[in-house]
């Protein structure tokens, strides 16, 4: 399995229009990507503007897909803005 983690800073005044961006995205993206196996979208009560994602994916193909399929490209278009810093970082799942 491939796992992706992201780690978006969000500009507060865009914030609730981020998280149900963002939700929508992962549940289209468990919904339609056969590759895409978990996508958690997680935040810390103490910093509500950092969101963290948890992703697993079949393998790096549907990753890759993942990153063109159309609803994740309109994700991206519509919240650029609203990040002030995203980190990614992936990993092979050993089981």
């Amino acid at each position: 399995m491939f796992v992706v983690t992201v780690e978006f800073t969000v500009h507060p005044q865009h914030l609730e229009a981020f998280r149900a961006r963002m939700l929508e995205n992962a549940r289209t993206s468990l919904a339609k990507e056969a590759g895409c196996r978990q996508f958690d979208v997680c935040v810390d009560p103490a910093q509500p503007a950092v969101i963290f994602l948890y992703e697993v994916y079949q393998d790096r193909s549907a990753f890759d897909a993942h990153l063109v399929a159309p609803h994740y490209l309109a994700f991206a278009d519509a919240v650029a803005s609203w990040v002030a810093t995203k980190s990614v970082r992936t990993y092979q799942r050993l089981e």
